[in-house]
């Protein structure tokens, strides 16, 4: 699927080189004398969209001021999006009402590639295949704002069981100081989404961005952060009974395909609820004293809060001993819960860490399958009481807890990571680390809001049209009303018709179908392989401290890294250390060196910075759920193994890798290089902005995101690498073009 979005010109740009704001396009035509003042620059930008059944009404508004030494006029740009209905068209400039002319897509595409040669700068090539909106400016005075406005309305496309909303903010300046509300970009930007009458709509989601929804009366409203940046995708599952289905796919064609499950209940709690018994288990050992305990206090309280009438609960305190709110489960009623914020808050640390103790205290109640049993662990060190080895201390929760969901928590670098990776794996929850200084309250309380309200568990697939595999998370997790679960796989085959999910509402069996066509070729949906990556390198990352390593594991981790721009601990040295030959390394000195390094420590030895560093790179990545968190946990990484190498070489790299919609580049001497480039490749060599550039932009669209990372740049395809740079063709056959395409795409 192609996206939309806007771009800004201002009038200095013209004549420099750098990369363009988003949103809307002013193509200066009267070119300023004193070009040593500033630009006309994008002031801020205000997008509302309003969604009633599949037609969508959206509105820009957009301010622009002058802040060059000379009067300003030119064209105001719009590239148009594909399916935009124009029965409720208007562009307004100030007070006055102007009509736009639309252009073709060809048309279009002249006028994009003239400004991308004016500006020496390809952001515009990404609108290729779009249409165009011109209105003529009217003059802008130095230090004059204007205000466009542009409305139209859209039919949204449906992806499967959802409609899909996209939009393109594009890449945003940042200036180092705040403007507007706060951020650090030039410009101001707000998005938000209105649908009146949401009774029918699923939990939205959204595979690129972070979002916030809330509701007022029958109303939803859907808001991005006002800093995000690139290309925005919202689905809104259409609920045909208690569970929302949207299943899209990815297929590049001659391997397995790509897919992504979105399960997505009510925002609001309907239908049987499934009431909760929720064990909370918390670490008051000596270590604890001061800050961290206030915070898991604070925790706790938080957690107590989010009981509801039907749930109950346990608080398990320990250090050399163990201490109990009550023994057993307790109502949360308000006297009860009154009493229990009083046990918190005489809650001291002092003592050893008895986590034998805790884990034998929490897994001595059984459990029933009406309700959802929960266990919360807090810990900030090693067991020094009781049983201290990781691997029995682990066998022992697995072999006790019945069908408990365990969450844990480690906070600080103490910690014995393969003990609460353990721990979260068997009981089929998730591991959460909390760095020094960072807030345990908030880290608990994300998790809480997200397993308020259960409406659905022991979830699974039992049958689909083609064979599902390497999906993750690999046991579905519980459903809760307000959050969606995102499942991302891949599938061999091809074919259409229903997928099909069972699970239990209260001991109550349920089913329900989401219908998905599973193609042997479609481009569409670029995202989902991203996230599938980052998923299984959490999970292999994780199965290699949890297994001990081998070839097979270290070798696919350096691959899936390399190929989808993941920096891992098995790729880092191919981009960490200056001189490589940007061939990958050897998987038997990957193992040497990490061997050396510690990196394989048996479980009891997986405790301090190092492991905390990597038991917390493999829970993010496990995790994520958007594009955003994707390259959220990627820079994380890459800060934590580039201070390691640091640290351990005594010396630093040169630059940071970047990465650029799912592909890492490393600067070897001064050219952006793919990572998966090889150094006996074949390199064609084409000069920027040139006839050869264009053609090479129209028939291999595709290459368009990678030709952002930098002046001189070189891009894998699969026979074939491209360099774009300074020297090179500058013109290239029709045959010659077709040739290349056909090569990078390995056809």
């Amino acid at each position: 699927m192609r996206r939309f979005g806007f771009l800004l010109i201002g009038l200095a740009v013209l004549a420099g080189n750098r990369h363009l704001d988003a949103q809307g396009i002013i193509d200066v035509e009267i070119m300023p004398v004193d070009r040593t003042g500033n630009p006309v620059v994008r002031l801020s930008s205000v997008v509302h969209t309003t969604i009633n059944g599949r037609i969508a009404t959206i509105e820009i508004e957009e301010r622009f001021r002058n802040d060059g030494g000379i009067m300003a006029e030119g064209s105001y740009l719009y590239p148009m999006p594909r399916g935009a209905v124009f029965t409720d068209f208007s562009l307004w400039i100030g007070e006055d009402e102007v009509k736009g002319e639309m252009m073709t897509a060809d048309e279009a595409r002249t006028i994009y590639e003239n400004i991308v040669r004016k500006l020496k700068d390809p952001a515009l090539l990404t609108f290729e295949g779009h249409g165009l909106i011109r209105a003529r400016v009217f003059p802008i005075q130095p230090g004059e704002t204007r205000k466009v406005v542009l409305r139209y309305t859209q039919v949204l496309p449906r992806a499967g069981d959802a409609l899909r909303l996209s939009y393109s903010i594009g890449p945003r300046e940042r200036n180092g100081r705040s403007r507007g509300s706060g951020s650090g970009f030039v410009d101001a930007f707000s998005y938000w989404v209105t649908i009146p009458d949401a009774g029918n709509i699923g939990t939205p989601y959204s595979p690129t961005h972070p979002i916030e929804t809330s509701t007022r009366g029958d109303a939803l409203e859907i808001t991005l952060d006002p800093d995000a940046t690139g290309n925005v995708e919202v689905f809104i599952p259409l609920r045909t009974g208690l569970v929302g289905t949207s299943l899209i796919t990815y297929a590049p064609g001659g391997q397995d395909g790509f897919f992504m499950l979105l399960l997505a209940p009510p925002v609001r709690e309907e239908g049987t609820m499934v009431p909760r018994d929720l064990s909370l288990v918390v670490d008051v050992s000596g270590s604890m004293s001061g800050e961290k305990l206030h915070q898991a206090q604070a925790a706790l309280d938080q957690a107590l809060g989010t009981l509801g009438e039907h749930d109950r609960f346990r608080i398990i305190a320990f250090s050399s001993t163990v201490r109990h709110f009550r023994e057993g489960y307790t109502p949360a009623t308000r006297e009860n819960l009154l009493e229990a914020r009083r046990f918190v808050q005489n809650l001291r640390a002092n003592g050893g860490t008895n986590i034998e103790g805790a884990l034998n205290a929490v897994t001595d109640v059984p459990e029933t399958d009406e309700r959802l049993s929960l266990i919360v662990f807090l810990t900030d060190g090693l067991p020094s009481v009781g049983e201290q080895q990781p691997e029995q201390l682990a066998a022992l929760a697995a072999a006790r807890r019945g069908n408990a969901r365990i969450f844990t928590f480690g906070i600080g670098h103490d910690v014995n990571t393969y003990l609460l990776d353990r721990l979260a794996v068997e009981g089929r929850g998730s591991a959460d680390y909390v760095a020094p200084g960072a807030s345990v309250e908030h880290a608990v309380s994300n998790l809480l809001g997200k397993i308020e309200h259960p409406a659905l568990m022991n979830l699974r697939i039992v049958s689909s049209p083609v064979d599902l595999i390497q999906t993750y998370p690999i046991d579905m997790p519980d459903l809760f009303f307000g959050e969606e679960l995102v499942v991302f796989g891949r599938y061999s085959g091809r074919g259409s018709g229903q997928v099909v999910i069972e699970g239990e509402s209260a001991g109550v069996p349920v089913r329900f179908t989401a219908t998905a066509d599973f193609p042997a070729t479609a481009h569409d949906n670029e995202f989902i392989p991203q996230l599938w990556a980052a998923r299984r390198i959490g999970q292999l990352t994780r199965t290699v401290r949890l297994e001990g390593p081998s070839e097979q594991l270290i070798e696919e981790i350096r691959d899936l890294g390399l190929a989808y721009g993941i920096l891992t601990e098995y790729t880092s040295y191919l981009v960490l250390e200056p001189g490589m030959s940007g061939d990958p390394v050897p998987v038997d000195e990957i193992m040497q060196r990490n061997e050396a390094a510690g990196a394989f420590a048996p479980a009891a030895l997986q405790t301090g910075r190092a492991r905390f560093d990597d038991a917390k790179a493999s829970a993010d990545m496990a995790a994520v759920g958007s594009v955003a968190e994707a390259e959220e946990a990627v820079r994380n990484r890459t800060i934590a193994l580039a201070k390691r190498a640091d640290k351990d070489a005594g010396r630093r790299q040169s630059l940071a890798p970047k990465v650029e919609s799912g592909r890492l580049f490393v600067d070897r001497d001064g050219v952006w290089t793919d990572a998966t480039h090889r150094h006996t490749a074949e390199v064609l060599e084409v000069v920027a902005f040139s006839d050869a550039y264009f053609a090479l932009v129209r028939a291999i669209p595709e290459l368009t995101p990678y030709l952002t990372v930098g002046d001189e740049v070189v891009v894998a395809g699969k026979d074939i690498s491209i360099r774009i740079g300074a020297d090179g063709e500058t013109t290239l056959s029709p045959g010659t073009v077709s040739d290349t395409a056909l090569r990078f795409r390995g056809l």
